[in-house]
C-alpha cells in the first residue's frame, strides 16, 4: 500500500510524521504545489492525503486515486477557506477535526472520521489538538474500517478565505465591536498567519498575542 502525504503546513507535517508506519505500507511526502502531478505519477499511490492544502484538487486526481482531506470544522458547517478563523471570530468554542474523501464539491465529500475539537486557547494550543486528533483519525482510515457517512449539504455553511487585508483592527471595530471580538480577532491571527495590526499614523502596530485577565 502506497500513501502519498501532501501538505506544507507544520501541523500537517507533524500528523504525517506521527502516523503509524505499519509493515507493507510505504509513505511518500510532497510539500509544494509545483511538481505534484509528476510526484503522483512517479509514486502511483493507492491513497493521497491532502492535509493543510490550500488549492483545489484536479478532477483527474481524485477520480483516479482515493484522496482524503483534513478540515478543522464540524462539516458540513464552515466549509471553504480559513475555517479556524471563521469559527473563532464568530465565537465558536467547540468544533471538530473532520477527514473526508475528496469529490467535486468543496469540502463536501463523504466523512470517514470526525472528532470533537476545542477552539479555546491560543492557535498553538489548537494546532496541537489538531495534530493529536489528526493522527488518531489518519490511523483509523488507513488501518481500520471507518464508519462512512454522507454530508447533508443542505445544512452546510460556506465561508471565503480571510485575506491579509482583513488583518487590520480598524477604528470602527474598536468603537463598535466587543472586547471579546477584538480578543478573538487577535487570537485567530497569531503566527503563522498575517498578524493583526493597528494603524498609528503611517505606521502599523503589529500585535503578536493577547491575554484577558
Amino acid at each position: 500500500m502506497k500513501i502519498l502525504c501532501v501538505g506544507y503546513r507544520e501541523w500537517a507535517k507533524k500528523i504525517y510524521s506521527k502516523t503509524k508506519k505499519k509493515k507493507g505500507f510505504s509513505f511518500y511526502f510532497h510539500v509544494r504545489k509545483k511538481g505534484l502531478v509528476n510526484k503522483i505519477k512517479k509514486t502511483n499511490p493507492n491513497i493521497i492525503l491532502f492535509y493543510g492544502w490550500s488549492w483545489l484538487i484536479e478532477k483527474s486526481i481524485y477520480e483516479k486515486y482515493i484522496c482524503f482531506m483534513l478540515h478543522p470544522s464540524k462539516l458540513p458547517k464552515f466549509r471553504g477557506g480559513s475555517p479556524l478563523q471563521n469559527q473563532i471570530i464568530r465565537g465558536i468554542k467547540s468544533s471538530a477535526v473532520t477527514i473526508f474523501k475528496i469529490n467535486d464539491k468543496i469540502d463536501g465529500g463523504d466523512i470517514y472520521f470526525q472528532k470533537k475539537l476545542s477552539l479555546e486557547g491560543t492557535l498553538h494550543d489548537i494546532f496541537n489538538r489538531i495534530v493529536e486528533i489528526g493522527v488518531l483519525g489518519t490511523n483509523k482510515i488507513l488501518y481500520e474500517k471507518p464508519r462512512i457517512r454522507k454530508q447533508n449539504l443542505r445544512k452546510s455553511s460556506f465561508f471565503k478565505r480571510i485575506k491579509e487585508s482583513q488583518s487590520e483592527i480598524t477604528s470602527k471595530e474598536l468603537k463598535n465591536k466587543s472586547i471579546l471580538h477584538i480578543f478573538n480577532k487577535i487570537r485567530m491571527l497569531s503566527d503563522p498567519y498575517p498578524n493583526p495590526y493597528l494603524r498609528v499614523g503611517r505606521k502599523k502596530l503589529i500585535i503578536k498575542n493577547i491575554k484577558i485577565e
